[in-house]
């Protein structure tokens, strides 16, 4: 039995993140956070070709293998080479003081590399920022792919989760999980140079239409289809702008549909954070339901967007039956529909005013900027949250 004396960051020089993205930005923000706290940061990492493919990072990084988005065979067998690349990096494990894997592949390379390394005094961090849709169904790959989770669960020093409803609807529920967990929402993050805040309540431009962004990774292809379906029926009351990169082996049709859409505008990339401001400012309202594992993860996610948005004055929309909604009519970020259907959104849109949407920007921006951006305290709970884990290795 071993007891880990994690109890502040001095106890912590090191931080080890096995990313499966080096180029995914909640990635590059989580690792800039821990720089920004005064710790060590160094990673090991794959690489997708699907976004953000000119980033280099700026703090040591080894390149594992590139691999694909839902290719599970491919991504198998890099991981299996992985376990074998990582005996070449012993000096810089040994040096670790923490690993933090994010998402199960990462997982299973960080765990074997902890064991066959004899690291029996680092504590590992499995953190959870959504649930694959290759472990929630029913089937034999589904229910091996469980099994290995929670294999690997019982191995693991701390559970970080960014929604509640990850705990709750997944990981106690389906996985039986009982040990240490944290939650760290997915707010903006600590090590960013954010740009001025908004200080007006204006509405956008737009005289008399109401204008619906969509904002992020766009890879949602029911969200596309459900916007689409709405520029039709509301053509001359609604604009639609839509900000980020668009996953094209996600929505195929993305670029041939909205050129016949007139109401629909695609701005392409942003600069990240620097744009924010400006973005959520162009808009009236911001769609932040994620659809496309509806009754699965998409469900029980807390997206970055309603605290980005909301940081900038502007309400959010989602569903009211899922995790994002609730957090909405909780918090009061915006407003709720309940369901993801074209005849919904033309019924809430059809009454909501601008003066309404005024109204709702102005609360926002009364409120503390603190309450959507990450803290110092939040990071370093995180760790300190480590002070009396105990692990047994069988």
């Amino acid at each position: 039995m071993k007891l880990f004396g994690v109890n502040s960051l001095k106890n912590i020089i090191l931080v080890t993140v096995f990313g499966f993205d080096v180029a995914e930005i909640s990635q590059i923000r989580r690792i800039r956070s821990f720089s920004a706290l005064g710790l060590k940061v160094q990673s090991f990492t794959m690489r997708r070709k699907n976004m953000n493919k000119d980033f280099k990072p700026d703090w040591p990084n080894v390149h594992l293998y590139e691999t694909e988005n839902e290719k599970l065979l491919k991504r198998f067998l890099v991981i299996f080479k992985s376990l074998f690349k990582m005996l070449a990096h012993r000096k810089a494990l040994h040096e670790s003081d923490v690993i933090i894997a994010r998402n199960l592949d990462m997982l299973c390379i960080a765990w074997f590399s902890k064991v066959v390394l004899r690291l029996n005094n680092t504590p590992l961090i499995y953190e959870c920022l959504d649930i694959n849709s290759a472990l929630c169904g029913n089937r034999y790959n589904h229910l091996l792919l469980r099994w290995v989770e929670r294999f690997l669960l019982r191995r693991i020093q701390l559970l970080v989760v960014s929604s509640p409803a990850f705990l709750t609807e997944y990981f106690c529920s389906i996985q039986s999980f009982q040990g240490k967990h944290y939650l760290l929402e997915n707010k903006l993050a600590l090590s960013l140079e954010l740009p001025s805040r908004p200080r007006s309540n204006l509405i956008s431009s737009e005289e008399n239409d109401i204008v619906l962004g969509w904002v992020g990774t766009i890879r949602c292809k029911p969200t596309f289809d459900l916007l689409v379906e709405l520029s039709r029926q509301l053509e001359k009351n609604i604009s639609i702008k839509i900000f980020g990169v668009v996953h094209e082996h996600c929505i195929n049709d993305f670029f041939e549909t909205i050129e016949k859409c007139k109401n629909i505008s695609f701005y392409g990339p942003y600069e990240y954070p620097q744009d924010l401001a400006k973005i959520y400012q162009s808009i009236d309202l911001v769609w932040a339901q994620d659809l496309w594992q509806r009754d699965t993860n998409s469900k029980w996610l807390l997206p970055n967007r309603i605290y980005e948005a909301s940081w900038a004055g502007c309400p959010s929309l989602a569903l009211a039956d899922t995790e994002t909604g609730r957090r909405i009519s909780q918090d009061k970020l915006g407003w709720v529909i309940d369901s993801p259907t074209s005849k919904c959104l033309v019924d809430f849109l059809s009454t909501i005013t601008k003066e309404s949407l005024s109204q709702k920007r102005a609360e926002l921006l009364l409120r503390s900027s603190a309450d959507f951006i990450q803290s110092k305290e939040d990071l370093q709970k995180l760790f300190e949250t480590l002070s009396d884990c105990r692990v047994s290795f069988k």
